[in-house]
């Protein structure tokens, strides 16, 4: 696989390089492609918590009676009183 990098690509690799942190490119890329795979797991991660929780929040209103809006509104600032 052959890839081009911008400018600003080359630069900051060579800044990271320059840090004595990483021997060549290639670990620095392969730092930042373990990173986006982590970020866009703990994405999922996040989504499938969301759906998990609305889906509980779902299940819950099923089971609860309704209520008007004024009884709600006043049921609130009574806590806060």
């Amino acid at each position: 696989m052959s890839i081009t990098l911008t400018p600003e690509q080359e630069q900051f690799i060579q800044a990271k390089l320059l840090t004595g942190k990483y021997r060549n490119a290639q670990e620095v890329l392969e730092v930042a492609l373990r990173l986006l795979d982590e970020y866009e797991q703990s994405d999922i991660e996040w989504i499938n918590t969301v759906r998990s929780k609305v889906d509980a929040a779902i299940a819950a209103s099923e089971n609860t009676p309704p209520i008007d809006g004024e009884t709600f509104v006043n049921q609130i600032l009574a806590r806060f009183q």
